[in-house]
């Protein structure tokens, strides 16, 4: 069980489209804003459980066409939103929008992340502590899993928040935007890349 709470914290905590977006929510909407959309999130990320766990996103993953039609829609969107968080200019915002995304958007995301997959397959399918009771098994690591997602994500949000405080030289701001772009691009590419 131990090991299954180390791998969350690892893959949880490197920076993804989830994270990275709840951070620049953060930075530029404040904590109740960021709030409503790591709700969503949440819900989203559970949504993808589900999916894997019942071996449904396995059954319309199986139809070729449908996985390159996902595939196209979530990488063409998540580097839309790394190309947006590196040329945000020298302004910390990750993302400009008009308005917060919400919790419609935050579940949006999670929809088409791959890391949501690559992450939640990856944890499901393997670190087996209760071969005798899978049941159980499932409803342990679902606890363990939202309880280490919670916290790391709160951390996150407080990190765009805080980085919108510290009001640091225009020069380091674009450098921290093209950093966390590249992070996620990575994340997103082993994500999408890896084998399933």
């Amino acid at each position: 069980m131990l090991t299954f709470a180390l791998a969350v914290f690892f893959l949880i905590i490197t920076p993804g489209p989830g994270v990275l977006s709840l951070a620049g929510v953060g930075s530029a909407f404040g904590f109740r804003h960021g709030s409503r959309y790591l709700l969503g999130l949440f819900f989203g990320t559970n949504l993808v459980s589900f999916g894997v766990i019942t071996g449904l996103g396995a059954f319309m993953l199986a139809d070729p066409r449908i996985r390159t039609i996902f595939y196209i829609i979530s990488v063409s969107y998540l580097f839309y939103l790394a190309f947006r968080i590196a040329f945000a200019g020298s302004k910390i915002a990750f993302i400009e929008r008009a308005a917060p995304p919400g919790v419609k958007g935050g579940i949006l995301l999670q929809a088409v992340n791959p890391k949501a997959y690559a992450v939640n397959t990856a944890l499901f399918s393997a670190f087996a502590f209760l071969p005798t009771a899978p049941a159980l098994e499932v409803a342990l690591k679902l606890l363990i899993l939202n309880a280490i997602w919670i916290a790391i994500h709160f951390l996150w949000l407080w990190f765009g928040i805080t980085l919108r405080r510290l009001d640091l030289p225009e020069k380091a701001q674009r450098a921290i935007n093209i950093a966390m772009a590249t992070s996620m691009l990575i994340v997103v590419a082993l994500a999408a890349f890896a084998p399933h």
